[in-house]
C-alpha cells in the first residue's frame, strides 16, 4: 500500500505535462483522499476540471509559489507536496534571469516554509539535470532550489517535515515537445534543425517521472537527491524516429546549452550508491542533523562516476525511441 493512499496532496505547477500525469496516477492508482492543483493560470485549471471530470477529489488553488500567504493557505490539511512549479526555459531565464530567481529560488523557500508551517509529512521536488554542474541562469537556480530543499532538512530537524529532491532531464513529448515540429518540417521536405549534431541526451517518458516520484515517497528520509538509471540517446536519433530520412542541419548551440546532459557530477558521484536494482542513483546527505540513518540497500558505485549521457552504460536508437514514443512512421 502506496504511503500517499488515503491522504491530502498538493502539486505545485499541478496543470503542467508532469502534473496533470501524475494526478492521472494518483486519482487510478493510488487512491488520495483529495488533491490540491496548486498553480497561477485559471485557463489551465478550468482545462484540468474538464480533463478530469470535475473529479470531487480535486481541489484548485490560485497562486505563485512567490506568494507565501497563499501557499500557507493551500498548504493547511495537506499530508504530501509534490513541488513542480518552476520556470524552466533555458534562453528565457538569460534574458529574464530576476524572475527566474523570485520563482525557482525565493518560491522554493516560500515551498519550505510552508510545508514546516504545516506540518506536511514529506516533500519532493522536482530537479533538472541542468543543476548538475550548471552553465546557465536557470540550472543554477534548480540547484540552489535542490540545495534548500535536501538542506532544508536541518532547518527542519525539530518538526515532522521532510524534504527529498528528484533530477531528471527533459521529459519526451511533453508539453513544447520537439516532435510535432519535426513532423511538419518533414512532412513540407525541410531540413530538420538540430542544435548540434553530436549531442546526446536522456530518455524519460512522463510514466517513468511520474514512478521515480512516487517511489521516492516511499524510500526517502529526508535530505536524499534522486536520478533514475535512464537510457541516453544520440539527438539525431531522435530526429530520425521522429522523421524517418529526414535531412538534417547543425544550427548551434543556443545560450547555455550544453553538448550532452549531466544529471550527476564526478564531485556528487562520489557519494552516490544504487538502490532498487540500479533503477535509481541516490545522493545520499554527508551531513544530517534531522536523524538520517545511512541506507544499507544501496550498493556504491564504482570510483570516478560521473551520471552524463555520453557517458552511459544504455543507449536508445531510433528504432527504440519510435517504439517508445509510439510513433508511426
Amino acid at each position: 500500500m502506496s504511503v500517499l493512499e488515503g491522504s491530502s496532496i498538493l502539486v505545485t505547477g499541478g496543470t503542467g505535462s508532469f502534473g496533470k500525469a501524475l494526478i492521472r496516477r494518483l486519482l487510478d492508482e493510488v487512491k488520495p483522499q483529495r488533491i490540491v492543483v496548486y498553480s497561477r493560470d485559471e485557463l489551465k485549471q478550468w482545462e484540468v476540471r474538464q480533463l478530469f471530470n470535475d473529479d470531487s477529489r480535486l481541489r484548485f488553488f490560485i497562486g505563485d509559489v512567490r506568494d507565501l500567504d497563499r501557499l500557507n493557505r493551500a498548504t493547511h490539511g495537506v499530508d504530501y507536496v509534490v513541488h513542480a512549479a518552476a520556470l524552466k526555459q533555458v534562453d528565457t531565464g538569460e534574458y529574464n534571469p530576476s524572475e527566474f530567481v523570485k520563482t525557482n529560488v525565493h518560491g522554493s523557500q516560500n515551498v519550505i516554509e510552508a510545508c514546516i508551517n504545516n506540518n506536511v509529512k514529506k516533500v519532493v521536488a522536482l530537479s533538472t539535470d541542468k543543476a548538475s554542474s550548471p552553465i546557465n541562469l536557470y540550472g543554477a537556480t534548480k540547484l540552489t532550489a535542490d540545495k534548500l530543499f535536501t538542506l532544508g532538512n536541518h532547518y527542519a530537524a525539530a518538526y515532522d517535515t521532510r524534504f527529498a529532491v528528484v533530477r531528471y532531464g527533459n521529459v519526451t513529448g511533453s508539453r513544447g515537445s520537439i516532435i510535432p515540429k519535426f513532423k511538419a518540417l518533414h512532412e513540407a521536405g525541410k531540413s530538420l534543425p538540430i542544435t548540434d549534431l553530436r549531442c546526446t541526451r536522456f530518455l524519460i517518458t512522463l510514466p517513468q517521472a511520474v514512478d521515480m516520484v512516487l517511489d521516492t515517497f516511499e524510500l526517502m528520509q529526508g535530505g536524499e537527491l534522486v536520478v533514475p538509471h535512464i537510457p541516453s540517446h544520440k539527438v539525431t536519433d531522435l530526429a530520425q524516429a521522429i522523421a524517418p530520412g529526414a535531412k538534417m542541419h547543425d544550427i548551434g548551440l543556443r545560450p547555455g546549452e550544453k553538448l550532452h546532459e549531466e544529471m550527476i557530477s564526478p564531485e556528487e558521484g562520489r557519494r552516490a550508491i544504487t538502490v532498487m536494482d540500479g533503477k535509481y542513483y541516490i545522493l545520499e546527505p554527508e551531513l544530517a542533523t534531522w536523524g538520517y540513518v545511512k541506507r544499507t540497500d544501496g550498493t556504491p558505485v564504482e570510483d570516478g562516476f560521473h551520471c552524463a549521457s555520453d557517458k552511459n552504460d544504455i543507449w536508445y536508437d531510433a528504432e527504440d525511441i519510435r517504439e517508445i514514443l509510439n510513433l508511426e512512421v
